[in-house]
């Protein structure tokens, strides 16, 4: 009687060990990522300390993140630095961004071009103007690529444009477009697909902090964002994920989410953007819908 009521309890405790398991695991269509954006790092402000706590926070999330792309500005500045600056912080960079438990995916930002401001005294003839420092630093061959995951087509954007006059602006060129045409055509229309730009599609945030008539300017906002947009029409656009403004921001059209994702920096490790905290997205995808919510990591101004 004894030993029936002892296999009786090992089953028992087994059935609750595998409902405890199935209740802990994510479906196998399910899956968590995280969009950092805007992290400026520099050797002040603390912002290596800043940055560090916003990487123990991911790596300590639970359901663990698959996977942590980034929205441009990683560095404080190549724009207007000199070639040792710039070249410093990539690999400040890069050296901080090594303790992530999971991989992570970037994208580039208008403060990833190396010396397109005159200020700079750096020649657009130099090997490694604009892009093509950050290329060589992140190993890419393109600023743009796309992967897919669990059913997901992922499309990571170059946004940036540059000015005769050697200032940027929010622009696809045509090579882009051309080459997002040709990604597209390689999926089902019916997969879902999500785009991280650094500059926005899209933004209310001027008529929010002025007035309901202000415009965004071409360097806010993708000027020919009309054009990717008309590329995208076929196809199951669920989200975009946007950097650049610092602030937390969600635009809804038709069934296509728009996040401004806020800056793991703030305002530029100077505390919080117009009363945004600095954090990042944390985004949890189950089929081909999702949720999410801006995560403030805990990271505060030390008093002086």
């Amino acid at each position: 009687m004894r030993k029936n009521k002892n296999i009786t309890m090992i089953l028992f405790s087994i059935i609750l060990l595998l409902l405890n398991l199935s209740c802990t695991e994510q479906p196998k269509d399910s899956f968590r990522f995280v969009f950092m954006t805007d992290i400026h790092i520099t050797d002040q402000r603390n912002a290596v300390e800043g940055f560090q706590k916003a990487i123990d926070y991911v790596n300590n999330l639970q359901p663990e993140p698959d996977f942590v792309l980034t929205g441009g500005d990683l560095i404080m500045d190549a724009l207007g630095k000199d070639f040792y600056t710039a070249d410093s912080l990539y690999t400040l960079y890069l050296k901080t961004a090594e303790n992530f438990d999971i991989p992570v995916y970037n994208c580039i930002g208008n403060h990833e071009h190396f010396g397109i401001y005159k200020n700079s005294g750096v020649d657009p003839d130099h090997p490694e103007y604009a892009e093509k420092m950050y290329l060589n630093r992140m190993d890419q061959e393109n600023p743009y690529f796309s992967f897919d995951h669990k059913g997901w087509h992922f499309i990571l954007l170059n946004s940036i444009g540059i000015t005769p006059q050697r200032r940027y602006i929010g622009h696809i060129d045509s090579q882009q477009l051309e080459w997002i045409k040709n990604d597209l055509e390689s999926i089902n229309e019916q997969k879902p697909v999500a785009i991280i730009t650094h500059i926005p599609f899209y933004s209310i945030r001027n008529q929010l902090l002025d007035h309901s008539l202000a415009k965004n300017d071409s360097g806010g906002v993708i000027v020919n964002a009309h054009q990717v947009m008309e590329t995208l029409k076929p196809y199951s656009l669920k989200l975009v994920l946007q950097g650049h403004l610092h602030i937390v921001e969600e635009l809804i059209w038709k069934n296509t989410h728009f996040i401004t994702a806020g800056a793991v920096s703030g305002a530029w490790w100077r505390g919080p953007y117009h009363g945004f905290e600095e954090g990042f997205a944390v985004v949890d995808v189950k089929g081909d819908e999702f949720t999410w919510e801006y995560v403030d990591y805990g990271w505060e101004v030390e008093k002086e």
